[in-house]
C-alpha cells in the first residue's frame, strides 16, 4: 500500500475521466496511471531503489506528479528544485541530498551543463530527449517488473525551505505525511471528484504541490495546470475551463487584481479561492468577496506538508484576515515564551503536532530536534486566537520589535501600507535605537508616478494603529531584496539600515 493507489483507483473506477490538463491535452486517469508504471519501470531499470533520490528541475508539467507517484512506488523521494535560484544554490541542494538523477528539462540544459563540473557525479537525463522516450520504450506487459515496494512509510518528498536566513534545509515528508495532508485539504475545501482545480503556482514548493493539486488527484478530480503563472492566461482559463478551485498567493492575486480584464473576468464557476502565506492583507481578499467568491486561508510551512490551519468557505467574509482553525488532523498551541500556554486572546508562537508533519532535516539531526520537541513543530510564528477559537496569524517570532518595552508586530503596519495604491511593495523592519531599543522602519518602493512622501505614509497609520507602533521612519528604495519564492528578505534590509545608521 503506497501513496500511488489513489492513482491506480480512479484508473480503475473512472478510466476515462480526465486528471491532467496542460499545454492543450488532456491526460486521463487510465493514461495517467499507464504514466506512473512507465516511470517506475524507467527509474528502476535506472537502478533507483528505496531511500533514493531523484531530482527535477524545470517548470510546472506532469512528469512532476508522475515522479512523484512513480516514486512512491518505489519507495524512493522526489527532489524539485526550484528553478529561480542561481547555480550556486542548485549546487549546494544537490551536494545535499546527492540524487541519483537528475531530470532536467531542455530550458535548463546549460545550468546542468554548468553544475556537471562542480559536481562530476550528477547524472542528468533531459525531459524531453531521454526521459520520456525512455518511458515510452517500457514495456508494460510484464507487470512483475513493475516496482511496487514502496509502503506509507517511506520517505517521499524532499522540498528545501527558502533559506531567508542560514542555510536551506531539505524537510522530508514521508507517503503517509502526504496522505494525512490531502485528508486535511478535502475537509478546508470540500474537495470531491466532481472538483475542478485550477493550478499556476511552482510545483517545486509545497504549496502549489500539496494544498490542491495531490489532493484533487487523491479524490480523483480534474486539475488544469499551467507551465507557469500568468495572469491573463489565469483569467481566460477561468472563464473557459470553469474551474471551481484556485489557489493564490498574495503576488498572483495581486497581478490578477491589476490585470486590466479583472473588472469583467467571469469567475462565476468558482466556488472558493485558497490563499496561501503567513499574512495576508484583507485588501487582496475583499476584493474576490465582494464578486461573490469566498476567499480562505491555509496556514502552514514546508515543514507541515504544509495544511495545518484553514480559513473554509463558509467563514471567509465574515472571518477575513483569519488563517482558520485547526486543520481536522492537526492540534495546534499557542505558547509563551516560557513554554505554557498563551491566554486566549495573547500572543503566542504556533506549535503544530499532527500525522503530516516532516520527519525531519534531511541529514540534520540537530537541526531537527530543535525544530521538533516532543512531537511538537515549533514554527516560530506568531498568532493569537479570538473568542472564537479562530487563529489571526501576526508574524514571525524574529520579525517582532520590542520598542520601549512595547510589542509591535510588523504585519500590522505592513496590513495598512498593503492598503496605499501609490505604494507597490514595502516591508517593515526593527533596527536598533538608543533610546527605544528597537524602532519599527517602513521601507517602501513607490508607485514610478506617485507624488509619495513620508508624512503621507505616516497619515496611513492615524485613527488605525497606536500612536507607538507608528514607524519612527520611512524610507523609500527602488526595490527590496527577495528570496526565490518572492519572500522580502528582512535580514538583508536590516543589515542595510544599520549599516546606514552607523556610517
Amino acid at each position: 500500500m503506497n501513496l500511488s493507489r489513489c492513482i491506480s483507483v480512479w484508473a480503475e473506477q473512472r478510466p476515462d475521466a480526465p486528471a491532467i490538463h496542460f499545454d492543450g491535452e488532456d491526460i486521463g486517469y487510465a493514461a495517467l496511471e499507464r504514466m506512473v508504471r512507465a516511470a517506475a519501470l524507467a527509474l528502476h531499470k535506472a537502478g533507483i531503489r528505496r531511500g533514493d533520490r531523484v531530482a527535477f528541475l524545470g517548470f510546472n508539467h506532469p512528469q512532476v506528479l508522475v515522479l512523484l507517484f512513480a516514486l512512491a512506488r518505489i519507495g524512493a523521494m522526489l527532489a524539485p528544485l526550484n528553478f529561480r535560484l542561481a547555480p550556486a544554490e542548485h549546487a549546494k541542494q544537490l551536494q545535499d541530498c546527492a540524487p541519483r538523477l537528475l531530470i532536467f528539462e531542455d530550458a535548463f540544459a546549460d545550468r546542468v551543463a554548468a553544475l556537471r563540473d562542480a559536481l562530476p557525479e550528477l547524472y542528468g537525463a533531459s525531459l524531453e530527449r531521454e526521459w520520456l522516450p525512455a518511458c515510452e520504450a517500457m514495456d508494460l506487459a510484464d507487470t512483475a517488473a513493475i516496482p511496487h515496494d514502496g509502503h506509507l512509510d517511506d520517505d517521499l518528498l524532499l522540498v528545501y525551505t527558502s533559506g531567508t536566513t542560514g542555510e536551506p534545509k531539505g524537510a522530508v515528508l514521508t507517503q503517509s505525511a502526504l496522505q494525512w495532508n490531502c485528508i486535511n485539504s478535502i475537509h478546508a475545501h470540500d474537495l470531491t471528484s466532481d472538483d475542478h482545480v485550477l493550478m499556476g503556482l511552482p510545483l517545486f514548493h509545497v504549496g502549489g504541490l500539496n494544498i490542491m493539486l495531490v489532493p484533487a488527484l487523491y479524490v480523483g478530480a480534474r486539475v488544469t495546470l499551467h507551465r507557469r503563472f500568468d495572469a491573463g492566461q489565469t483569467l481566460a482559463d477561468i472563464a473557459a475551463r470553469r474551474p471551481t478551485l484556485t489557489l493564490l498567493v498574495p503576488a498572483t492575486i495581486a497581478a490578477l487584481l491589476a490585470h486590466p480584464d479583472w473588472p469583467r473576468a467571469d469567475l462565476s464557476s468558482l466556488r472558493m479561492v485558497n490563499t496561501g502565506s503567513s499574512v495576508l492583507p484583507v485588501s487582496l481578499l475583499t476584493p474576490w468577496i465582494a464578486r461573490g467568491v469566498p476567499a480562505g486561508q491555509v496556514y502552514g510551512s514546508t515543514e507541515t506538508c504544509p495544511i495545518a490551519i484553514y480559513l473554509r468557505a463558509e467563514d471567509a467574509a465574515r472571518k477575513v484576515g483569519s488563517a482558520g482553525l485547526a486543520a481536522m488532523h492537526c492540534e495546534i498551541r499557542l505558547t509563551a515564551p516560557d513554554g505554557t500556554e498563551a491566554p486566549r486572546g495573547e500572543v503566542g508562537e504556533i506549535r503544530v503536532r499532527g500525522p503530516n508533519l516532516m520527519r525531519g532535516y534531511f541529514g540534520r539531526p540537530e537541526a531537527s530536534a530543535a525544530a521538533l520537541q516532543d512531537g511538537w513543530y515549533h514554527t516560530g510564528d506568531l498568532a493569537r486566537q479570538d473568542d472564537e477559537g479562530f487563529y489571526w496569524v501576526v508574524g514571525r517570532s524574529k520579525d517582532m520589535i520590542v520598542s520601549g518595552g512595547e510589542n509591535i508586530y510588523p504585519a500590522e503596519l505592513e496590513s495598512v501600507l498593503a492598503d496605499c495604491a501609490d505604494i507597490v511593495d514595502f516591508t517593515v523592519v526593527g533596527i536598533p535605537d538608543q533610546r527605544w531599543g528597537e524602532v519599527p522602519v517602513a521601507v517602501i518602493v513607490r508607485r514610478p508616478d506617485a507624488a509619495l512622501d513620508a508624512g503621507n505614509v505616516l497619515a496611513l497609520f492615524e485613527q488605525r494603529l497606536a500612536r507607538f507602533k507608528f514607524p519612527k521612519r520611512v524610507v523609500f528604495v527602488e526595490s527590496l531584496p527577495k528570496t526565490a519564492l518572492g519572500k522580502v528578505r528582512k535580514d538583508e534590509v536590516v543589515r542595510e539600515l544599520t549599516a546606514q545608521t552607523a556610517g
